[in-house]
């Protein structure tokens, strides 16, 4: 009799909708040079580091509205993951132009992408 109590003990429990849900923690930004800003975010329930880049990228898209501007250029991203949380560190340049460079964005569209995502933004 004690051992189906062991097995049932160790059977995992199936996950549920809400531990898919992610949770966001918050948005940091700082003002570093001119042109140049850095957002730190935190979130849980992220699925890959991709998530947590992604909520950066939002708040720096709403970040380069806030201040006038309609565009961005990613220029680093650092995730790491601890406890359970998940932390980005991104830094981009904000600018009223087009900017040179690969890895640019309309803050305008991104908003907009955020919001249909339902990822938060500033």
């Amino acid at each position: 009799m004690i051992l189906p109590l062991i097995i049932a003990a160790c059977d995992a429990q199936a996950p549920m909708a809400e531990d898919f849900i992610p949770e966001y923690q918050g948005i940091e930004t700082k003002l570093l040079d001119g042109d140049l800003v850095q957002f730190n975010v935190a979130m849980t329930k992220a699925r890959s580091a991709e998530n947590v880049a992604q909520y950066a990228e939002c708040a720096a898209a709403r970040y380069t509205l806030i201040r006038g501007f309609g565009f961005a250029r990613h220029v680093r991203t650092n995730v790491e993951i601890e406890g359970g949380v998940w932390r980005a560190d991104a830094v981009y340049t904000i600018s009223p132009s087009l900017p040179a460079g690969l890895k640019t964005i309309d803050a305008e569209v991104t908003v907009q992408n955020c919001t249909e995502k339902g990822i938060p933004t500033v």
